[in-house]
């Protein structure tokens, strides 16, 4: 096996590994990505020395805790490239606007922009977590449309997020979040706009 072979077939592993929250067994990666049983056990074993894979007590792959940290390390890139965008949302909405990322059945937020026009405002900490399943944030990643929510994750509170579409291995949306109710109207094309930005900025 050459070395670009087995590298690709390593990655090839560690992206199906880091896509399966539950964990994936042997067969079963050896079944998608096309190879023998031999080639995965050796692959997950280098990638095991390293922390990026590791094997529960049933035999199954999950991510370990040097992917985790790589993630983490990530994050702070992909904020930075979104916060010019966010800034400028936040100012034309008079929200809260935020950036958000699925990490496995979770929302959580990466990047927190607040309006500096408004009196009062949402303070959205950087870091918070929610099911994916709830608020607009999480739906709008779920379903890849335009999502609203109301008092969903905080009494009072109302979101608008978009999907941020056509950034390969990232699952994430862009929202605002406000004190009072958002028309959906007037929100829309800003929050549209913001999506785009923020895609092209982390394509």
């Amino acid at each position: 096996m050459d070395t670009a072979q087995t590298l690709d077939r390593g990655l090839r592993l560690l992206t199906l590994v880091a896509d399966s929250p539950a964990g994936v067994t042997v067969t079963e990666a050896a079944n998608r990505l096309n190879v023998g049983r031999a080639v995965v056990y050796r692959l997950a074993a280098t990638l095991g020395e390293h922390s990026m894979v590791r094997r529960d007590s049933a035999g199954r792959l999950l991510p370990g805790i040097g992917l985790i940290h790589l993630a983490r390390r990530a994050q702070p890139l992909l904020a930075d490239a979104a916060l010019p965008a966010l800034r400028t949302l936040a100012e034309q909405v008079g929200a809260t606007a935020h950036l958000t990322l699925a990490d496995g059945a979770e929302a959580v937020a990466v990047a927190v922009v607040e309006p500096s026009s408004t009196m009062f405002h949402v303070a959205y900490r950087v870091g918070s977590r929610h099911p994916l399943d709830r608020g607009a944030a999480g739906k709008a990643i779920v379903t890849g449309e335009l999502s609203r929510s109301a008092g969903e994750l905080q009494p009072g509170a109302f979101g608008l997020a978009a999907p941020v579409l056509g950034v390969e291995g990232i699952s994430a949306s862009v929202g605002v979040v406000s004190l009072g109710e958002l028309d959906p109207a007037a929100v829309r094309e800003p929050l549209l706009t913001a999506a785009a930005a923020i895609a092209q900025a982390l394509s």
